[in-house]
């Protein structure tokens, strides 16, 4: 669950206090509480791997979408020490800008644009360019992998 497609642009000192408030409870608590709705399942059947959904704009200024992903970062690291001892792999994906229908009616052209420039891949990433890293922290292959942030997104972040 996010509120993307019809986020609105402000800043944190300006942003309306209710919308920042249901904003964050979708875009960051939404990942905590999926996970306590799961995790005692996952360790009654032995372990398993949860990959939660963060975002290039953790590392970039973008606002309160960025400050909620920072959060999922966090939380992603804080879970995977919590459950690691259930066996439960926590992860996180952070997709760079994605050409999604949400981008489009978010994000003006002009910085898409400027985006697309300065990334050494040059072009938008799409929704399938997501799902192998997503599949492989999902499988075995990746059992011995928790807590880390991945990010998928054509060289905008290197770290």
């Amino acid at each position: 669950a996010a509120i993307y497609g019809d986020m609105k642009l402000n800043l944190l000192l300006s942003v309306d206090w209710d919308y920042y408030k249901k904003f964050m409870s979708v875009n960051m608590d939404g990942a905590l509480i999926v996970t306590r709705a799961v995790w005692k399942h996952m360790r009654k059947a032995g372990g398993g791997s949860i990959v939660n959904q963060s975002s290039t704009a953790a590392w970039t200024y973008s606002s309160f979408y960025g400050l909620a992903k920072v959060g999922v970062n966090g939380l992603t690291q804080q879970l995977a020490t919590e459950l690691g001892g259930a066996n439960i792999r926590v992860n996180a994906i952070a997709p760079g800008p994605i050409d999604t229908d949400a981008t489009k009616n978010v994000t003006p052209d002009v910085i898409v644009e400027d985006m697309v420039k300065r990334l050494p891949l040059k072009r938008m990433g799409t929704p399938q360019d997501l799902v192998g890293a997503c599949l492989y922290l999902l499988s075995d292959d990746a059992s011995w992998v928790t807590g880390q942030i991945f990010n998928i997104d054509g060289g905008q972040v290197i770290r």
